[in-house]
């Protein structure tokens, strides 16, 4: 004979209270941030993508060399529509005797930036323990968080970039002489910059250079007069940092040949994500972007007359 099932006055009462708890528990406010850190392992080296929030832009106003309607059935295709969130990504490297970081992301004052120190912290480490920071360009997106009222974020580092990049934005003379509309850009450069060349700590190299072992620069001047990617090599494998050599992964792997308008140089800067991208898929390194969807590491394939982005697996650091 089967026993109908009771719930007793206690029992009954304690499921209500967590029922109502859970319920309130669900409609209550949720935590809108993403924790902000990549890890992986790149030979015996730590590689840390962090990220500082992402920027909103329009690529039909900023593209160049394929009509709006074209951009518009790209973005379609990848599942998007104007304006398109677009990361800001920075790059960690632990060599197991210096820590390295590469750009900065744009800070507080820049759309939904400003998060990379609390990223950096996620990932366990403070500014004080960076050692070296090596710019792509002097872009703001890039260099935003270097420092803040004329303190120093990472009160240790020594800060790189190429002097082609030091020699246009950090002059007086050039910024006086830009459009009115642009002159702010070089202000927030050499902001950025002044208390670590005051103190003797901006070192800028030329070219192609080994700046620790382990990581080199290359000479990629088509977006900006001095823009750098960086080259990370450890245990036979290698990484390369690429800064702004694409904007819009959407459109610019199968279109390289679309540039955007913030490039100084558009055929050198087309020639430029050529070079790299066609190394990448040579040799199958790495590659790490800033303004592709965060962490903005993995590998590029050739596709026809373009190419295809393979975002790099999830997985533990072994």
């Amino acid at each position: 004979m089967s026993v109908p099932f009771r719930i007793s006055a206690p029992r009954a009462g304690a499921l209500l209270l967590a029922a109502l708890s859970l319920s309130a528990s669900a409609a209550a406010p949720q935590v809108r941030t993403q924790p902000g850190y990549y890890r992986l392992a790149l030979g015996s080296f730590e590689v840390t993508a962090l990220s500082d929030g992402v920027l909103r832009i329009e690529p039909t106003k900023l593209l160049q060399g394929r009509s709006s309607a074209e951009i518009v059935a790209d973005l379609t295709k990848a599942h998007l529509k104007e304006p398109v969130d677009t990361s800001m990504n920075a790059f960690l490297v632990n060599t197991g005797t210096k820590l390295v970081l590469i750009d900065t992301g744009g800070g507080g004052g820049m759309a939904d930036g400003g998060k990379l120190l609390q990223s950096l912290a996620n990932a366990g480490y403070a500014p004080a323990q960076v050692d070296e920071i090596y710019i792509t360009h002097m872009h703001g997106d890039h260099l935003g968080n270097l420092a803040k009222d004329g303190t120093p974020m990472f009160p240790n580092a020594i800060v790189r970039a190429d002097k082609a990049d030091a020699a246009f934005w950090l002059d007086e003379a050039t910024a006086d002489a830009a459009p009115e509309d642009r002159r702010g850009s070089f202000k927030v450069a050499r902001d950025a910059f002044a208390p670590y060349v005051k103190t003797g700590r901006f070192k800028p190299f030329d070219g192609a250079t080994e700046l620790v072992p382990g990581i080199r620069s290359v000479a990629r001047h088509g977006h900006t007069p001095g823009h750098s990617s960086y080259v990370v090599e450890s245990g036979g494998q290698k990484l390369e940092v690429i800064g702004d050599m694409i904007h819009v992964g959407a459109v610019q792997f199968a279109h390289p040949e679309v540039v955007i308008g913030f490039d100084r140089d558009s055929k050198q800067a087309a020639a430029d994500r050529r070079e790299a991208f066609d190394a990448a898929a040579k040799d199958g390194r790495l590659v790490a972007a800033a303004h592709l969807s965060f962490p903005g590491i993995g590998y590029i394939d050739a596709d026809g007359s373009g190419y295809r982005w393979v975002p790099v697996n999830y997985a533990p650091v072994r």
